[in-house]
């Protein structure tokens, strides 16, 4: 194992920063916080629907369910029963950029949070099974059907990705995947997906709350030591793009669905940059609460849309233009066309009219609170120093972003919007009420 290095203090960070590299690559990052006798164990895996190959699309995600049905030491359902058995909670995500795994344990029982996780990281493989894969691909399909295609309005981001990302482009289909290829895919291929992406090399395992970074060094180089590196780990294809769309698209949907509703959309700027600060602050303004221009001039003004279903927000995508989403939906005897236009006023009116230091400030007020609730937590702070050292190289980095939000302009936000809303570049999806074609 490598020497640890020296404690970090980050500004605007007010917790220690500790990080090692063990010799098969594994990076592990720990922050102390003897405040509570918690801790949060977050294993960040540089793998997500970005990297599926075409025939795959699906697999990062049916291993996020996968990772939790046994392994080679862990009996099917063990690993959630010795979590929650021992007092701790669990959960896996998995979005177009990474898969994580964590478990919030007290912290007397890291060594067994460890250990779970470095049995499935090195020994998933041999455990799986088909009758495992088969039933959770049937967990998945029923999954997408309750999530997406039972819920009203549940397929737009199924719809919008296609529509903002050209084919072939990593971000072009969504983590659920294609049924087919889930369907068609042998066993074999699914145990060389996991063999190629879960690695130590391609992880970063990060412990924050009521440990010791050289306890925490040492239990890593024991669990995890011996998981053999993996060679020559593909990239991901490609995510560059010139710049924003040359030409709009319009996709309408009837549907089944209570009213009217419309998403506007915009690739913008790769999460991590100046650009995608100023679209965070921009998004914030828009569509944000009761005081955004949404809000306050389309249901609170024109009361045309309906003031629970209306905002705007980036999905922070960090390896290509990450896409802004506005949406709105109308009111009971509004149609469809008196919607959009309003909405359309209401995006053109960031170009227009600059915002003000009221609505700026206001902007600054709520990132700020929505940064702090997100480290007030253990397994936020974990959550974020594994993605800084993912995406970025350096856990320290986390301490940046709100330094970097309040340091945004209205100037910033007015060139911001003139990049990237320009109605040229739109996508527009809309759904009516109706029986389905």
């Amino acid at each position: 194992m490598t020497s640890p290095s020296a404690p970090v203090a980050t500004t605007g960070y007010p917790w220690p920063i500790e990080t090692t590299q063990l010799a098969n690559g594994l990076r592990v990052v720990v922050s102390e916080d003897r405040t509570a006798p918690v801790v949060c164990v977050n294993l960040w895996y540089d793998v997500g629907s970005r990297h599926e190959p075409p025939g795959q699309t699906g697999f990062a995600h049916l291993f996020e369910h996968l990772m939790f049905e046994g392994s080679q030491h862990v009996k099917k359902t063990e690993h959630m029963k010795l979590v929650q058995g021992n007092g701790g909670s669990l959960n896996a995500t998995t979005n177009p950029d990474r898969t994580n795994y964590f478990e919030t344990m007290p912290s007397e029982h890291l060594e067994l949070a460890l250990w779970l996780e470095a049995d499935r990281m090195g020994g998933l493989v041999p455990a799986l099974t088909q009758e495992t894969l088969d039933n959770q691909r049937e967990v998945v399909k029923n999954e997408r059907r309750q999530r997406y295609e039972n819920v009203p309005y549940g397929d737009a981001w199924l719809r919008l990705l296609p529509l903002l990302y050209p084919e072939g482009h990593p971000y072009h289909h969504s983590t659920i995947g294609s049924m087919e290829d889930l369907n068609g895919a042998a066993l074999d291929t699914f145990k060389a997906f996991h063999q190629q992406y879960y690695a130590p090399n391609n992880a970063v395992l990060t412990v924050v709350g009521d440990a010791a970074a050289a306890e925490v060094f040492a239990l890593a180089e024991k669990y995890f030591g011996a998981i053999a590196t993996v060679p020559d780990i593909p990239a991901a294809p490609d995510g560059t793009l010139p710049g924003p769309a040359e030409q709009a698209v319009r996709e309408t949907v009837t549907a089944k669905v209570p009213a009217p509703r419309i998403y506007l959309s915009h690739r913008t700027y790769p999460f991590g940059t100046a650009g995608y600060d100023a679209v965070t602050v921009l998004a914030t303004v828009l569509g944000n609460g009761r005081g955004s221009r949404l809000y306050q001039r389309l249901a609170d003004g024109a009361r045309i849309a309906q003031p629970d279903y209306i905002g705007a927000y980036g999905v922070d995508l960090a390896h290509a233009p990450a896409p802004l989403i506005i949406t709105a939906t109308a009111k009971d005897g509004v149609d469809l066309e008196t919607l959009e236009a309003g909405l359309a006023e209401v995006v053109q009116s960031l170009i227009d009219e600059p915002v003000g230091e009221d609505e700026l400030n206001r902007a600054k007020a709520l990132l700020t609170t929505s940064w702090w609730r997100g480290v007030s937590t253990v397994y936020g702070r974990a959550d974020l120093l594994g993605r800084y050292t993912t995406q970025f190289g350096d856990p320290a980095t986390a301490a940046d972003r709100l330094p970097k939000w309040l340091a945004v302009t209205a100037e910033d936000v007015t060139e911001a919007a003139r990049h990237v809303l320009r109605p040229e570049s739109r996508v527009t999806l809309t759904y009516v009420p109706g029986e389905p074609s």
